[in-house]
């Protein structure tokens, strides 16, 4: 239904609204347009105050709830959820989701593209399904708003709510307007909007509303709480005066200047929170919708106002001053083709704050007046562009409240029309206040040499060699933007501009000659160079501009080669913004320290075919890198998301650590990474999956404050079987366990030897090619594992890994994935009290391709490889494992689970303070065991407080390791057999040695000298000094 509403005020609109929602009590859903746009959304946020106000409702206007959402500023489908939820407060568990929900950083998704949580949109439906309320909602979105997405009830309610598009938005309600509109609310009921058109509107009304929209403004922003309603309104009419005066025939193009101007106009006050207020009024404020309607109404709201405006096209002098008289006027444009402005209109020009000066750049510059501006007492900003006149004394010599100068395609004029031989530029007096100087196409020459507080502005490529800009620039320590595009013939960065603390943004667009940029400045926030030259226009004077005003890629023989081969921006800490394209020889890109989170080779860094090495040391907010064709040419990339406490140059040391064989090879892609959040692996894939089998990589996960040396430890070659005994200072880590045994208060030597029972192997110190460590305080570990193993994170990672380390991981019940394990040669896992199992069901030792097993202080773990299902089984599995190194796992009830009943290359097996272990292998189901099972390189058994343990393999009748040489067992009290010598060759090898408990060996079973299983067949066995004696149950008093 559409439905037109008389009043001409936000009250009697509110009132009639009232009135509709009681007499269409079916009509959930309503849509008000106000008046063509203007005033929707003071008229919808004085509802709430309203309806609060009425102390005995009317009975259709009584609601349980009254809910009021502001997203004015659009940002996503997820902020809007997400200030429903707090609007229902509710519970912590649900407001976390949004917190937690932080997938789409890691996965690159961009911020506006993000959806609503499913989770939440239940809780939200559950809140409110029973209460009847009404919801008041600004959609500043280009769709209609869907309540069932949010898990809004679309019964027992009231939704009203309309576009809000921005400060001011209005248009003309013609038949295809309404028809558009139509064809987007399907989902609306009614469609309100008012008879009177703000044209018909009187002044005092048309300035009400502008107020009441004005409110809406400063009531989402904290720090313009106070401010005057009529200062947004003025930033409002400069915008629009500005924008009118840039679609004269000769364009001014300071339009994209527009924040920077209502603060040195004086529209804005020198306040604390200016440079916020302005930034936030440039994203509030719109000219979108009908011009010719816009332009009457601000034309109307200008009579007898102090900031009214004059717009002077293609007239003399005598014209303007005749048709204007010598009315003062704060905003003046003047544009013309081939007028010359004289000393007539100084007057005129008097009262000005803002003045803008445009002739045709086709003919010659006509010389403006040297006392033109001689009068204009309050000039805050003046735009001279095509004009001609005297650098020595130019006309705004006097004119000492200048805030912000533009010059474009000015002339150096002297008096007398020639420029004579000795004439030179003396410093301008007149900057002293200025806050910013923007020159294009204009030689500076000396004019800076004395300045300190200036922000500079330069986007354009100039005709005339720059004169020393090194020299121009020392001392700029108050500096905040300096564009130097187009100096083409610049080799060097200004060394002065390390010490300028203030430089927010940095734009060297089209300087093809400089070689290397290194600024290590750690107040810069956004950076630009693009090879392909100067934007057309900018934004604004402290952001980076649309691609829509960038250059387009020139063709082969059009194209420049710009020299930069090394980007350094370390220690840029606030560093949020960049853009580097067209630059054909960079090779090395540093973003240490910087603050970017999601780092774009599609969009942010583009067209650098030889980049080859990347550094993002200390990004604690790096969630995701999107490479684009990039991951194909890289060949070294160093990341560290941890704290910027650690200094870069430690950083890069820890990252430099690399495996003993990765120094000695050569690869195509080497991938050196210390990341705090798991779930940044899934940036890392692409280009490791792109290098394939030519890429070695050194990935750790671990805290964000770890202070660790390195991302791993110094590499050590593992030549042959044998493994580095821990010495004295190595055991005392182990003090606490050790004790827990039966001779935890006995130094123990075993015949001649030196070697303890207690001494335990130091796991692998080295790393493979491909190495990933996980340690304590690493985030989303446990989450990550149980992603899809064929996507391209974490699991992925991990699947192609050689060697793993996992220590010190206090939280996760598991940190392996349930698939595939197709490279991993070694695996050390140590100190992770809660975890259940190394390896959960479902993993599986695919091509058998692991060697070395290492596990340690395991307090929770029943098992190290699971039993899984049979479709995960591998006869491949454990075919290559030669180590197997087990201790302090009390809980531990068995190892491995056997694939075949043999272990062909088994070594050493060694298993100290392990309580509660019955088996080492088990079989993997009941209809798999095996009666004999095979262990034909075994060497070395060494078996320490393992009270529970019967014998190394379930079910086995036989266990035939005929290369055995050595045995030790101690603390083995229910150890019923030893491994038997059949197949062994008489004559080849010395007899087995044994150490073990006297009480123990006597209860060893025996199959027989034929079995290869009796006493004769080993060494004499050598028993301990001290062993447990069976006492008595009770004590000798009893």
């Amino acid at each position: 239904r559409v439905i037109k509403a008389s009043d001409v005020d936000v009250a009697g609109a509110r009132d009639e609204i009232f009135n509709l929602i009681q007499r269409n009590p079916n009509c959930n859903t309503i849509y008000f347009d106000g008046w063509s746009g203007l005033g929707a959304t003071a008229v919808l946020r004085s509802i709430p105050q309203a309806l609060l106000s009425m102390k005995s409702p009317p009975p259709g206007l009584c609601f349980g709830r009254i809910i009021y959402i502001d997203c004015s500023t659009w940002k996503s489908k997820r902020v809007m959820q997400r200030k429903i939820a707090h609007e229902l407060k509710l519970d912590r568990k649900t407001m976390a989701m949004f917190d937690d929900r932080d997938e789409d950083d890691f996965n690159g998704v961009d911020h506006g593209s993000r959806d609503v949580i499913r989770e939440a949109s239940a809780m939200i439906n559950q809140t409110l399904i029973q209460t009847r309320f009404l919801l008041i909602l600004l959609n500043g979105s280009t769709d209609e708003f869907a309540p069932s997405e949010f898990g809004i009830p679309e019964y027992q309610c009231t939704i009203i709510w309309t576009f809000s598009r921005g400060f001011v938005t209005m248009h003309m309600l013609t038949s295809a307007y309404t028809e558009r509109l139509e064809e987007i609310l399907r989902r609306t009921d009614m469609f309100i909007y008012t008879v009177q058109n703000p044209t018909n509107l009187e002044n005092p009304e048309l300035n009400a509303l502008f107020h009441e929209e004005a409110a809406s403004i400063v009531s989402r922003y904290p720090f313009m709480q106070g401010i005057p309603l009529t200062m947004v309104i003025d930033c409002w009419r400069y915008g629009f005066f500005l924008r009118r005066s840039s679609q004269s025939t000769i364009r001014l193009d300071w339009e994209a200047q527009v924040p920077d101007f209502w603060m040195c106009d004086g529209i804005i006050q020198e306040v604390t929170s200016a440079r916020e207020i302005s930034n936030a009024l440039d994203s509030e404020i719109s000219y979108e919708g009908d011009a010719t309607l816009l332009d009457v109404v601000l034309a109307k709201m200008m009579i007898h106002l102090e900031t009214s405006h004059l717009v002077v096209e293609d007239e003399g002098d005598d014209e303007a001053v005749d048709k204007y008289g010598e009315r003062p006027y704060r905003w003046i444009s003047i544009t013309s083709r081939n007028k010359i402005v004289n000393e007539k209109m100084q007057n005129v020009l008097a009262k000005a704050s803002s003045i803008f000066v445009a002739f045709d750049r086709t003919i010659n510059a006509p010389r403006l007046p040297d006392a033109l501006f001689k009068l204009s007492s309050k000039l805050g900003i003046l735009t001279l562009s095509g004009c001609a006149f005297s650098f020595v004394s130019p006309p705004f010599i006097h004119c000492h409240t200048l805030r912000f100068l533009g010059l474009s395609y000015c002339t150096h004029q002297n008096n007398t029309f020639k420029v004579e031989e000795g004439d030179h530029v003396t410093k301008w007096t007149c900057l002293h206040n200025l806050g910013v100087l923007d020159l294009r196409y204009t030689d500076w020459g000396e004019i800076l040499s004395d300045e300190k507080m200036l922000r500079i502005i330069k986007p354009m490529y100039l005709e005339e060699a720059l004169v020393d800009i090194n020299n121009s620039l020392v001392d700029k320590k108050e500096l905040e933007i300096l564009d130097l595009s187009g100096n083409s013939d610049m080799k060097n960065l200004p060394a002065s501009l390390s010490e300028a603390n203030r430089l927010r943004l940095l734009v060297l667009d089209g300087c093809d000659e400089l070689e290397n940029v290194v600024l290590p400045n750690s107040s810069l926030r956004s950076f630009n160079f693009d090879g392909y030259g100067p934007a057309s226009h900018w934004t604004s004077t402290g952001k980076l501009p649309p691609m829509s005003s960038r250059p387009k890629p020139p063709s082969a023989l059009e194209k420049k080669h710009a020299k930069i081969c090394k980007i350094s921006l370390e220690g840029c800490t606030f560093l949020e913004d960049l853009f580097l394209r067209g630059l054909p020889n960079l090779e090395e890109l540093d973003l240490s320290e910087c603050a970017i989170k999601i780092i774009d080779f599609g969009a942010m860094v583009v067209d650098v075919p030889k980049l080859k090495r990347l550094f993002l040391l200390g990004c604690e907010r790096l969630r995701a890198i999107k490479w684009g064709l990039v991951e194909k040419q890289l060949e070294l990339i160093y990341i560290d998301t941890r704290s910027t406490t650690m200094t870069g140059r430690a950083l890069r040391t820890c990252a430099q650590q690399s495996s003993l064989g990765a120094r000695q090879k050569s690869f195509k892609l080497q991938v050196h990474a210390v990341i705090v959040d798991a779930r940044l692996a899934r940036s890392l894939w692409a280009p490791v999956a792109h290098a394939s089998y030519n890429c070695c990589f050194n990935i750790k996960f671990t805290s964000s404050t770890s202070c660790s040396d390195g991302v791993v430890q110094r590499p050590v070659a593992m030549e042959g079987k044998e493994m580095t005994v821990i010495g004295f200072n190595d055991q005392r880590r182990y003090d606490a366990s050790t004790k827990a045994g039966p001779y935890g208060d006995v130094s123990i030597k075993i015949g001649d030897g030196a070697t303890p029972m207690q001494a335990f192997p130091q796991g692998p110190m080295g790393q493979l090619d491909c190495h990933i460590e996980i340690g304590d305080g690493s985030r989303n570990v446990q989450s990550e594992v149980e992603m899809n193993p064929y996507a391209g994170n974490f699991v992925r990672l991990i699947r192609y890994s050689q060697s793993l380390h996992v220590h010190d991981v206090s939280t996760y019940s598991n940190i392996m994935p349930a698939s595939y394990f197709d490279y991993l040669l070694w695996c050390h896992v140590e100190r992770c009290p809660s975890l259940h199992a190394v390896f959960p069901p479902g993993s599986e030792d695919l091509i058998g391709k692991l060697e070395n097993m290492w596990a340690s202080d395991l307090l929770m773990a029943h098992c190290i490889w699971s039993k899984g299902v049979d479709i995960t089984w591998s006869p491949a599995r454990f075919g290559n494992l030669k180590h197997l190194h087990l201790r302090c796992c009390p809980s531990l009830q068995f190892a491995l689970v056997m694939g075949l009943p043999s272990f062909p290359s088994l070594e050493t097996l060694h298993i100290i303070h392990c309580g509660n272990l019955r088996h080492v292998f088990v079989p993997r189901n009941e209809e798999n065991q095996h009666p004999v099972v095979e262990f034909p390189k075994l060497t070395t058994i060494h078996l320490h407080d393992a009270p529970a343990l019967r014998e190394m393999c379930e079910a086995a009748v036989t266990v035939a390791a005929p290369a055995l040489e050595t045995i030790r067992i101690r603390g083995c009290w229910g150890l019923r057999r030893l491994s038997s010598l059949k197949g062994r060759k008489p004559g080849t090898r010395r007899r087995p040695t044994v150490e073990i408990e006297k009480d123990v060996l006597d209860a060893l079973e025996w199959d027989g000298v034929e079995a290869g299983h009796h006493p004769s067949l080993y060494e004499a066995p050598v028993h301990s000094c001290h062993y447990k004696r069976r006492m008595l149950r009770i004590t000798v008093l009893s």
